[in-house]
């Protein structure tokens, strides 16, 4: 389809809320929302088995349907499975945009990847989306978003942005955590099965090219050689400078042009990707390592780590207004610094899950409290809900994923109830996870088919069956 990624975000996408059935009346009737059987995209054993085993454990039947309906999404829409060069090819498209992101993959997969070990099609399947994600940071570390034809032109409207357009490239905004997503799932999927078959010559390359881009990225030498521009109205759109962005002082922190969630940077030093960057680094050293015996490419990424963690350790901090420090969102090395949060991950409350900081750290609890409030002007409060959104969408908008990251990251159980019964209040009677909500009003919200944010409720459900069993047991 031929929507960008703004025009689904900004309610093109969006659905009313149901006349007829309400969510409570859809699970009661027991209505899946899933594809039928046959034109499901790619079917688990080992992944229906978990189906069944967790849902016979969730005594809440709304819940239970939307955990049914959301946790196999990306297997049963997105995924096109083949092969390239006589190996395994995988590419996995966000929902309602037809063109792979990098984050949203990795992330999309992460949540199968503890079932890998038991099924040989599931690691077939990962062994397709590292071989395709290496492919495509050959074509273009700089790009997010990559077209299903690696020789197309992009199919969004990416393709007049003032930037080097290239063939298999469907979009091209700078974003460090595009390249370090790609570290964490090889990572991920090496720890569960210990099948060194993905990690071949190929992606080797990939990763040394991915590790010399952000190396390039802190731009030590010079600005590097990317840029971008994009003729919008919206100033998220674009970056200023010719398309190098807002001046920094260069102190070892890596620049990134746009956030997770494709909004312009306004300090190129995004803290919370630059955190995700030593995390995701450390993984990578680890891969190379074990799976190739590079253990000179495994210190060239900790040294960079390690560099990288200074600078954030001496210019990625500010006051939280109360005598303490939180971590920025974003810096500039001269000491000027904007303290926000944005839902998609990484974020700064979402660090612990991008293995970022520990929990239990209190620098990371200060941040995320503070996060979490009015300090925060993409925190919103409403009827439905409270929860943080972003520029992107716009104001007064809740993203779900902000109120799965707090219930991951919390051991409070009033906390964690709240947080479920506003996801179960607020899908809209659709039985799936969305992108935001109005705070005020759950028929207003955008892209109804976003299949990130439904696995990520799935992770929700089986982390809760494993460290909270009677919340999810009960009615909620």
């Amino acid at each position: 389809m031929n929507l960008s990624r703004r025009d689904m975000m900004s309610g093109a996408g969006a659905l009313a809320l149901s006349a007829t059935l309400s969510g409570a009346a859809l699970a009661a009737q027991q209505v899946s929302k899933r594809p039928p059987k046959g034109e499901r995209r790619f079917t688990s054993k080992a992944v229906e088995a978990e189906i069944a085993r967790v849902k016979a454990k969730i005594g809440d039947p709304e819940l239970a349907w939307l955990f049914e309906n959301c946790y196999p999404n990306t297997l049963d829409t997105t995924v096109f499975t083949g092969e390239v060069g006589g190996k395994p090819d995988t590419f996995v498209i966000t929902g309602d945009i037809n063109a792979m992101w990098l984050r949203d993959s990795s992330a999309q997969l992460q949540t199968y990847v503890h079932l890998t070990g038991k099924d040989a099609d599931l690691r077939r399947l990962f062994h397709g989306a590292i071989q395709r994600q290496a492919r495509c940071i050959l074509s273009d570390p700089y790009a997010n978003a990559y077209t299903m034809d690696p020789s197309a032109r992009s199919n969004l409207p990416a393709i007049n942005d003032l930037t080097e357009m290239r063939p298999g490239v469907a979009e091209r905004k700078w974003e460090i955590d595009s390249l370090c997503y790609t570290m964490r799932l090889a990572h991920a999927y090496w720890t569960e099965t210990r099948d060194k078959a993905p990690f071949d010559n190929v992606w080797a390359q990939a990763m040394r090219v991915a590790v010399d881009t952000l190396r390039v990225q802190q731009r030590k030498d010079g600005p590097g050689p990317y840029h971008f521009q994009r003729v919008d109205k919206s100033p998220t759109e674009t970056l200023m400078f010719d398309g190098f962005g807002a001046p920094t002082r260069k102190v070892g922190l890596i620049h990134s042009g746009f956030r997770p969630s494709d909004d312009a940077c306004k300090f190129p030093f995004l803290i919370p990707s630059n955190l995700f960057a030593v995390s995701a680094l450390r993984m990578l050293a680890t891969v190379l390592r074990d799976t190739r015996d590079d253990s000179a490419f495994a210190r060239d990424c900790e040294a960079l780590a390690g560099e990288v963690e200074a600078a954030l350790n001496a210019h990625g901090k500010m006051p939280d207004g109360k005598g303490g420090e939180v971590w920025a969102y974003e810096v500039d090395g001269y000491g000027n610094a904007i303290f926000m949060d944005d839902a998609n991950v990484p974020s700064l409350s979402a660090l612990p899950l991008l293995g970022s900081a520990e929990r239990d750290d209190p620098l990371y609890r200060r941040t995320a409290a503070l996060a979490w409030s009015e300090r925060n002007p993409y925190f919103f409060k409403g009827t439905a809900a409270e929860g943080i959104g972003g520029p992107h969408i716009g104001m007064d908008m809740v993203w779900p994923m902000s109120l799965i990251t707090r219930a991951l990251l919390s051991d409070d159980e009033a906390t964690i109830r709240q947080c479920l019964k506003w996801l179960k209040t607020t899908h809209g009677g659709t039985g799936f996870m969305h992108e935001s909500f109005h705070k005020d009003d759950p028929a207003k919200f955008t892209r109804s088919w976003f299949a990130w944010a439904n696995g990520l409720f799935g992770d929700l459900i089986l982390d809760l069956e494993r460290r909270k069993p009677a919340i999810i047991a009960g009615r909620i």
